[in-house]
């Protein structure tokens, strides 16, 4: 999708602060963190949302997970626990139409979020 910001990033035409990498997914950190650590988690291949990502079933879902935990362990926030959040479609504030994980750690996390 040639107008998706994500797309562009995965495809390394706009620049970000990449944290972590594999052939099919990307992770790079926020713009406008919520946490210590906001690392955003995205598949390098365009899908709108987390249904239509696991309505794909290329294992693709099962990578991005990956990915999500391996930044958590990177960035030293897996031991401690972090939260991994999806959203999907305008009432959940998914503000991007291009499936991505928020990595968020590094201080206590309130529950019910917004």
């Amino acid at each position: 999708m040639t107008d998706c910001l994500f797309c562009k990033i995965a495809a390394k035409d706009i620049p970000a602060s990449i944290v972590y990498e594999t052939d099919r997914t990307l992770a790079f950190r926020d713009v406008n963190p919520q946490a210590p650590t906001h690392v955003l988690v995205v598949p390098k291949e365009h899908y709108e949302n987390a249904a239509a990502l696991a309505a794909a079933d290329d294992g693709l879902a099962d990578e991005v997970l990956k990915a999500a935990h391996a930044v958590a362990i990177r960035e030293g926030i897996a031991d401690e626990g972090y939260r991994l959040v999806f959203n999907t479609g305008p009432q959940a504030g998914q503000s991007v139409l291009h499936v991505h994980g928020h990595v968020l750690g590094g201080r206590s996390l309130t529950w019910p979020p917004g």
